[in-house]
């Protein structure tokens, strides 16, 4: 067992019987534990993670400690709740702040119809309609986004939601602009958890099942694929990079991807998503269970 800063534990293939308490194991053979991630280079990996966990150590340790208390037995309320609150916890430390500042002052474009929905017959269609921005996920998309699964959650004779994206990426996660925009955690915290997409879906899914689909192409990040695995069907384009890019920002997954992710692959396979920052293609991503098939997936312009 190897360990990082932040306290995180990385496990070796040589020593199986830490897989269960570690972080997560890294091998280089093909496995299908879900405690392990099979990379292409042991050391490279390492030195990567060192890398990234000596950069925000804090931000690190707070992923392991909400990935190791999720129960994907428990409500999701409680897993979402849970999130949020270590979500609000790191937007008050200097990891972030660091990261605001490394950005700079930036202004969230106003675009207009940031969600589109239709419908047909008993099948709800909503798509991501910032395609400018690779669908970034924005305050006024969540709230459009909500309204629209409003109609579903509401109206028993909705049989079907769809949520894809327009353009060329279903969601590349939140958009990066409006980051720092609420300057009481607090608050944003209330936000998060009253207004929450991930609890909708999940309600739909319990009623709905695989007729509540996600299409995924393109950039499927942060918020993206954390919504989207609340779907009970999730297809993937050939061409998808899927991801969880928030550690370099000095957060953790704040969509409901501590509950969703990793009811799908596991805490373990979560944390190394967030903690290499790497992407994985859509046949590690079927082969995980993260996606339920590998299909072309048409998104309008």
């Amino acid at each position: 067992m190897i360990e990082l800063p932040g306290g995180i534990r990385i496990g070796l293939i040589d020593d199986p019987d830490d897989a269960e308490d570690a972080t997560f194991t890294l091998s280089e053979a093909a496995t299908d534990d879900r405690r392990v991630v099979t990379v292409a280079s042991i050391a490279d990996t390492l030195e990567l993670l060192r890398q990234r966990c000596e950069r925000r150590p804090q931000t690190a340790a707070v992923c392991d400690d909400v990935l190791r208390s999720a129960d994907p037995d428990a409500s999701t309320f409680s897993g979402v709740i849970t999130e949020s609150l270590a979500y609000s916890t790191l937007q008050s430390g200097a990891e972030f702040a660091r990261w605001l500042d490394e950005r700079g002052p930036a202004t969230v474009p106003q675009l207009p119809d940031p969600v589109r929905a239709h419908r047909d017959g008993n099948t709800l269609h909503v798509r991501f309609n910032r395609p400018q921005r690779h669908n970034a996920f924005s305050t006024d998309a969540r709230a459009a986004l909500l309204e629209a699964l409003e109609v579903a959650r509401l109206d028993p004779s909705v049989d079907e939601v769809v949520l894809a994206g327009n353009g060329q990426s279903f969601c590349s996660g939140g958009d990066l602009a409006e980051f720092g925009s609420f300057a009481d955690p607090a608050a944003a915290h209330l936000a998060r958890t009253r207004y929450s997409p991930a609890l909708v879906l999940d309600e739909l899914t319990a009623r709905l099942g695989r007729r509540c689909r996600a299409h995924v192409h393109g950039q499927v990040l942060g918020s993206g694929l954390e919504m989207a695995c609340f779907c009970g069907w999730v297809s993937c384009d050939p061409d998808a990079k899927l991801g969880l890019p928030e550690l370099e920002l000095g957060l953790v997954p704040g969509a409901g991807g501590t509950v969703s992710i990793t009811r799908r692959i596991g805490r373990w396979r979560t944390a190394y998503l967030v903690l290499s920052g790497r992407t994985i293609d859509p046949t590690t991503a079927l082969s995980w269970g993260l996606v339920d098939e590998i299909v072309s997936v048409a998104a309008p312009a």
